[in-house]
Parts: C-alpha cells; structure tokens; sequence
C-alpha cells in the first residue's frame, strides 16, 4: 500500500483553503450586512437555505464513527446495520411534519428552553448540565479521538503525530465555529460535496478490488454483482433470530440488530431522539421558516437513503475480500482480526490524488460535526445557564462573546481528553462509546418530548420521573433482567455473549426502557388536572404540508419501500 503523495497533499490543502475562505468569506458577508446577533449567531436566524440545513444535518451527523464504525458493522453484519440510516428517513418525515411546527410555534430555540416552556425551569437546568457533560466529555472527545486515529493510520504517523492531528482539527473545526451557525451552516455544503464525492471513490475503488479479486478486470458494477454472490447474508435487512445451536458470531450480530423486533423497539428511539430532541441537530432549522425547515429536513432524509453505499458497502467489499484471502495484514491488529480496520485497509489501496480527496472527506466528516457540536455546546450553555443564572441583563454582544469562549473551552476541553485517551475511548470503540453514554438516557428523554408534545396532562413531575425511570429502567434491562428475571420472559429474549454471562440486544432495553417510562409519567400525570397549563396550544393546520413537501414525503416513501423489498 502506497502512503501520501505530493498530489495528495496538495488536494488535501486546497480543500482547507476552500473551506477556511468560504467561511470568511460568508463571516464577512454576514457581518456586513446585519448586526450579529445572538440568535444569528447561534441559529443563523432566517438565513440557511433549505439546501443549505438539509447538507449541514448531514455534514453534522455523519463523522468518524460513521465512516469508521458503520464500515466495521458493515464487515461484521452486513447490510442489516444501514436500518439506522434508513429508518433516519422516515424519522426525518416525522420530525419535519409534527415536531418543528411545535418548535417554530412556540420560538423554541433549545432543548433545555423547550423543557423549560413546557415542564419547568427544574426539568429544564437538570437536562441542560446533562446535554453539556455529554456533549464535551462523550460526543465531542469521541469524535476527536475517532478522527485524528483514523487520519493517523491512514498516515502510517507516530503518537506524535496523532497529537498533531488533534490539535489539528480542534483548531480547524474552531475556525469554522467562531463564525456562527451561518458560517458552520453553509460551509457544511461543501463538507458534504467533498464528503459524498471522496466517500463515492472508495466505495467505487472497494468495488473494483473485489471485482480484480474475482478475476472480472476493474468493474465496480461486476465487483458489487460479486459480493451479492459471495455474500448474500451480508445483504439482508432483517437478521433471523438465533436458535439454540447458533454459532456466537451469529448471536453477536442479533445482539447488535435484532431482526424485526428493533423496528418495534429501540431503532425508533434512536432515531426520533437523535433527530427531533437533540440541540446539535434541531438547532439547524430552528431559525428558518416553516418551508425552508422541512423542506431542509426532508432533503436531509433522501440523502440518507444514500449513506450506505459511502459507509457501508466498503465494509462490506472489505469483508469479501478478506474472506477470499485479501486484506489479511490490514485487517488484523496485534494477531486479531479488527473489523473497524475495514475502511482505512480499502483507503489504502487508492491511487495518489484519491487518498487526499478521500482524507479530505473524512477530514469534512469530523470538522463539521466538531464545529456543530461545538456551537450547540455553546449555545445551550449561553441562552439556558448564562443568561438565565449568571448574567440575567447580558446584552447581545456580551452572549455573542460568551458563546465564542465555549466554544473554544470546549474545544479545548476535549483535546485534554484525547491526548491520553483519558475516557477509554480506544478500548470501548468509538461507536460502543457514544451509544453506551447516550443509549442508558435516551428511553427517558423521548419519552417526556413526546408526551411533553402531544399530551397536555404531562406534568414537570412526570418529567423528573421520566428522566429517573428510564436511566434505571435502562441500566435493569442491560446488566441485570438476564439474572434477575430469567433469559426467557414475555417481555425478551437473552442470549449468551460469548464472555459468560446473558444479554438482551441493546435496542430491545432502549424500547422496554420507553415502554416503562411512558407508563411511569402516564400514572403520574393521572392523578394531576386533565391539562398542564404548560401544555403546548396544537391545531391541525401546524401539520398541514404543501403539495411540493408532500411530494418530498413520498418520493423517499417509495424509494424507502423499494430497498426493503429488494434487500429484506
């Protein structure tokens, strides 16, 4: 395998000058032309196009953990693991046709004000902190480390050089965020073309190597043919619950996908929350009109459709080749086989100019969600603890400069963090970390969004009871129902982990965990009035959509149903 040349260097900096003088350029246009605000400078208010919030959303939700952790599921499981970008679609319809109407209705600008709107300033201050802790110490250090390891790898560079590449992009992706949700928003456009065209050419080149590997010459399209041959089970949606005599690796995979249950289950949870009830990406359409909100949201969706294939498949390529004889020093790590090996073991086998426009994609990937994720740290901690309990007669320029001084505290935060892999995020794996820090208070936080939108009996005790139960709930169902309860009950199925005890699949908790919060805040809110005060003033011309989203709606409905037919 052939490491950097000069070409990709120089692709590889051309692409950081585009970027860095887009966003000045869009900085100073902004600055010129209307007074900076706090809420331009947080939301971009009134200013994102919808082409502009539909490729920030994706800028912002694809990172290193996608392109590194959704190849390796790719090459562990198989298709079955695109459910979490395809079921992303249908939670983007619904997103974009009952919750931002609610937001935009009410002016609703962050999570924590929506608490606060809605329950209580308790409810409100509890989620704040919790958003901010996990955002600095899970998200945005796991993003960091996941990057600058990959980026290193890729490079053949030392633990010298891994630290460069830290300090690296923290000071990139800071460039980017001191500008404001504007400059992040429309610098994320050509994030994403960058993103989406060097994602393309390693898919196109993991391809062709399955394709030469069979002897069928440089064909993408005979090399993906082959791989529909050669492994078929890695192209089925719905994984076969494991019978008694199933091998382990078997069991893994329904441990990590659970088949059909998922879909009745916690793959909705992941979803709705990650994309309806989340600062880092609501924050997006927050500022725009109702149109240009779903309009965004909606493009957002179809784009999704698409994300397998950029990180996905070459997982998938990879896993083909290593099973007919390829890719066995690449994918193996001190004698052990490392399937989050498989996207920099195809990257290194692309010609020079590929690899710097392929860096470079990554690089887009992890700046854009650095800069996002730290401007939404930002802005929670600006307009829901600053303002609120620090300095209540703070003007707009005093915010503006706070909100840049978070920014760079927590970029500066999580360089601390990653330097020594303080958190443990190397032994975990990046994607295990993010879920397992977020997947135990997620059940909770859904829940009291969803009642907290559509019934207006939820009350703010309810809320703090919501967000208690579904922790424990969570916590009950992942470590301990197995042998408390039994491996075998009405409600689940355990299976055996392969380290001697019994576990039920992560997404089958996160639904339980929901079920029992819902019933929870349900008895709680009973014995209140028949309606909250709080409650949110709904009608049914907030859901009504134009005939151009409705026809968004069903092109993705359609395409969505025609993947599932051909892959189920």
């Amino acid at each position: 395998m052939n490491k950097f040349s000069a070409i990709d260097y120089i692709i590889f900096v051309i692409y950081f000058f585009v970027v860095s003088g887009y966003g000045y350029w869009v900085y100073r246009r902004k600055k010129t032309a209307t007074i900076s605000g706090s809420h331009d400078f947080f939301l971009a208010e009134g200013s994102l196009t919808w082409w502009a919030i539909g490729a920030s959303l994706i800028a912002s939700n694809i990172s290193a953990e996608q392109f590194i952790g959704a190849s390796g599921q790719g090459f562990q499981v198989g298709l079955a693991v695109a459910a979490y970008e395809w079921v992303a679609a249908i939670a983007l319809i619904i997103v974009a046709v009952w919750f931002i109407p609610v937001y935009l209705k009410n002016k609703i600008f962050t999570m924590p004000q929506f608490l606060e709107t809605r329950y209580n300033q308790t409810v409100s201050l509890i989620m704040a902190i919790f958003w901010l802790f996990l955002y600095v110490f899970v998200n945005l250090t796991s993003i960091l480390f996941l990057g600058a390891l990959a980026i290193n790898s890729l490079a053949g560079g030392s633990q010298e050089t891994f630290h460069y590449i830290i300090i690296a992009l923290a000071v990139f992706s800071l460039i980017i965020a001191l500008g404001g949700m504007k400059v992040i928003g429309f610098t994320d456009v050509i994030q994403v073309l960058v993103l989406v065209i060097g994602g393309l050419a390693t898919t196109y080149i993991a391809l062709t190597l399955v394709s030469e590997r069979f002897g069928l010459g440089k064909d993408a399209l005979a090399g993906f043919s082959a791989m529909l041959k050669n492994a078929p089970d890695h192209f089925k949606m719905i994984l076969p619950k494991p019978g008694p005599h199933a091998s382990q690796q078997d069991v893994d995979k329904y441990l990590l996908l659970p088949g059909i249950a998922m879909y009745f289950a916690g793959q909705w949870i992941v979803n709705l929350n990650y994309w309806g009830c989340n600062q880092y990406i609501t924050q997006r359409a927050l500022g725009a009109n109702l149109k240009t909100a779903r309009t965004g949201i909606l493009f957002a969706g179809l784009m999704k459709l698409a994300m397998p294939i950029i990180v996905i498949l070459p997982g998938i390529a990879a896993y083909v080749l290593y099973k007919n004889g390829g890719l066995q020093h690449e994918m193996t790590v001190g004698g052990h086989l490392n399937p989050d090996n498989a996207y920099s073991a195809v990257l290194g086998f692309l010609p020079n100019g590929l690899k710097g426009l392929s860096i470079a994609a990554l690089t887009a990937a992890i700046v854009a969600s650095l800069a996002g994720k730290a401007n939404s740290i930002s802005t929670i901690f600006t307009m829901d603890i600053y303002k609120k309990y620090i300095k209540r007669d703070a003007d707009e320029k005093s915010m503006v400069g706070m909100g840049k001084i978070i920014i760079g505290v927590a970029l500066f935060l999580s360089i601390l963090l990653t330097w020594k892999d303080l958190l443990g995020i190397g032994g975990e794996g990046g994607f295990t970390f993010i879920q397992k820090y977020t997947g135990f208070i997620s059940p909770g936080i859904f829940a009291i969004f969803i009642l907290g939108f559509f019934w207006k009996r939820t009350t703010g005790g309810a809320a703090i009871a919501g967000i208690l139960t579904g922790f424990l709930a969570s916590v009950l169902f992942n470590n301990y129902a197995p042998s408390l309860f039994g491996h075998e009950t009405f409600l689940y199925t355990a299976f055996p982990n392969g380290h001697g005890g019994y576990e039920i699949p992560f997404l089958i908790c996160m639904g339980l965990s929901f079920l029992f919060t819902m019933i929870v805040m349900v008895v709680i809110s009973l014995f209140a009035p028949k309606i909250n005060p709080k409650h949110f003033v709904l009608d049914r011309s907030m859901f009504k959509v134009e005939p151009s989203t409705l026809a968004l709606i069903v092109i993705t409905l359609l395409l969505l149903t025609t993947l599932y037919v051909k892959f189920w």
